[in-house]
């Protein structure tokens, strides 16, 4: 991956953090997180990953950020400055959900460990 578009992806994540932050609080969707942002080659895609922290407001919120995307790229291309500013597309990061459950599974092993240990 080419320097520039690591730093494209970058401010992207920043700047599109920030419009969350101070101009979509109405959105009543609790805590947001923008994890990450892929850019295409051609930077005419963005995909921006959110983690979404009510697990079962997550597609709920999902549609409501979708439904913004129009006013968070006008808000982005009043923020950046590239020739073009790329098409959004969210998805929903659940890469915290696979931590979560993998942790769980290990301490489940760990316990069984214990018990087995104290037999």
């Amino acid at each position: 991956m080419s320097h520039r578009i690591d730093k494209i992806e970058n401010l992207i994540k920043e700047e599109i953090s920030l419009i969350f932050l101070f101009k979509l609080q109405n959105l009543d969707s609790g805590l947001i997180t923008i994890t990450n942002v892929k850019v295409s080659a051609d930077l005419k895609i963005a995909r921006v990953y959110i983690s979404i922290f009510e697990k079962d407001k997550r597609d709920e919120v999902l549609e409501k950020v979708k439904s913004k995307t129009k006013f968070i790229r006008s808000e982005l291309a009043s923020r950046i400055t590239i020739k073009f500013v790329p098409e959004l597309k969210f998805f929903l990061d659940d890469s915290l959900d696979y931590v979560e459950k993998i942790e769980g599974l290990i301490k489940k092993i760990h316990e069984n460990d214990d018990k087995k240990g104290n037999n």
